[in-house]
């Protein structure tokens, strides 16, 4: 990975390696990719020496979006059990990054809160994933934040329909 490149950062979502930094942490020097995440403004800094260990990837392939349509159109998953132990489980498959995942996970809490409203936390989760695979699509498909959300809601209007 290198300077320029358009990554996926589990829990954070897509962004451009803008720099590379070298910071002093506990007396030792460490070098740092810093990630211009447009979602959000954020920078975030992600330790070279560490890059796989934290889920740091590129971002999939226009090819890839079809598998994405196909999870949002597919026949939603229902999580058993309190909305804790759910709440847990979805961050778990989250936390992983693989953007099918994540669009499972926005497509069970978008289709559940549309016949039954989900907990405050279980909508926070909705919309994290939602942000997460909007940042990622926008960089996969060349097109607009909005662009991607109409998209997406075409998708599963189209599920419940």
């Amino acid at each position: 990975m290198q300077v320029g490149d358009r990554v996926f950062y589990p829990m954070h979502g897509a962004g451009v390696i803008s720099g590379v930094e070298s910071c002093e942490v506990l007396g030792e020097n460490k070098e740092y990719f810093v990630l211009k995440m447009p979602m959000g403004n954020l920078k975030v800094m992600i330790p070279q020496d560490n890059v796989e260990n934290l889920g740091l990837r590129e971002i999939i392939s226009r090819d890839q979006v079809e598998d994405i349509r196909t999870v949002l159109k597919d026949k939603p998953e229902r999580v058993l059990g309190s909305w804790n132990k759910r709440f847990h489980a979805i961050l778990e498959r989250m936390k992983k990054g693989d953007i099918l995942d994540v669009a499972a996970v926005m497509r069970n809490l978008s289709l559940q809160d549309r016949h039954r409203k989900i907990s405050s936390g279980e909508r926070r989760l909705m919309d994290l994933a939602r942000q997460m695979l909007v940042s990622e699509l926008v960089y996969a498909c060349d097109k607009t934040p909005a662009e991607v959300e109409q998209w997406i809601d075409d998708q599963l209007v189209r599920k419940s329909a």
